[in-house]
């Protein structure tokens, strides 16, 4: 079902992102990767052959999504999924007592923007495109899938900022489902809980053992091609609409 199918993945450069794109042009499909100038976006691309092109994109910009649609259409003529991979994190407690400091509203506010603005303004710019294909059998003309994260539900101490933001997905995802569905276009969103990620890679081995004993079954970090094959099932399951996943081997995140 992916054969010949034209996707765009927002921090699709590296980690659950990346996966994705390599799973997608493996079944056939052609992906426009979207991430910042500084990613190794268009090397990743360049592996991956014709069928794979970078956009340098800052999700924030309206110019930047803008570009990449245009480029998008360009290249492949059409539009059909649309995955949001791209996302940032600050770690940082409401109030530091040792050292006497709030969180700083200014990497609040940078971590919502991206997280949250950001997946909507691809989100909103994107179906423009999508409108533009021909219905399919159930009428369909396109699929969104976010990324969220398991902290939306059970964020630790020190998550304000980033559970904050992966809930505004979470919440969003129902209404933007409503508001599409005359338009034929899904709406989910993806829950992961602990992945074996670059940011997690850089971590010393005994702490990437002790994250692994803390999910239940399987007892291990996921792994990015587990993300990607269920974004794949998203797309092919006709029914799956509205819907937020959790992909976390039965993780509940303590404090």
């Amino acid at each position: 079902m992916l054969k010949g199918t034209v996707s765009l993945v927002t921090g699709g450069a590296s980690g659950l992102g990346k996966a994705t794109v390599e799973r997608l042009i493996q079944q056939g499909g052609r992906v426009v990767i979207c991430d910042l100038p500084a990613s190794k976006g268009n090397e990743v691309a360049k592996e991956l052959g014709d069928n794979c092109v970078f956009a340098p994109v800052d999700v924030t910009s309206e110019k930047d999504v803008a570009d990449a649609l245009s480029l998008t259409k360009d290249k492949f003529g059409k539009l059909n999924n649309l995955i949001s991979c791209a996302g940032i994190a600050v770690a940082f407690k409401t109030f530091n007592s040792n050292k006497k400091l709030p969180h700083k509203l200014e990497d609040f506010a940078k971590v919502v923007n991206v997280n949250v603005i950001g997946t909507f303004n691809v989100i909103r710019l994107a179906v423009g495109l999508m409108i533009e294909n021909a219905p399919d059998e159930n009428g369909q003309r396109g699929v969104i899938i976010n990324t969220a994260s398991i902290a939306a539900y059970d964020g630790q101490k020190g998550q304000a900022a980033y559970a904050a933001s992966k809930a505004g997905i979470v919440g969003m995802t129902l209404p933007i489902a409503r508001d599409l569905s005359n338009d034929g276009i899904r709406v989910c969103t993806i829950a992961p809980g602990l992945f074996d990620t670059p940011l997690v890679s850089i971590l010393p081995d005994k702490v990437r053992a002790y994250l692994s004993k803390t999910v239940p079954f399987p007892q291990r970090l996921g792994y990015p091609a587990e993300y990607a094959q269920l974004v794949q099932n998203i797309i092919e399951n006709p029914m799956l609409n509205g819907e937020t996943i959790r992909l976390d081997g039965a993780l509940r995140m303590q404090p």
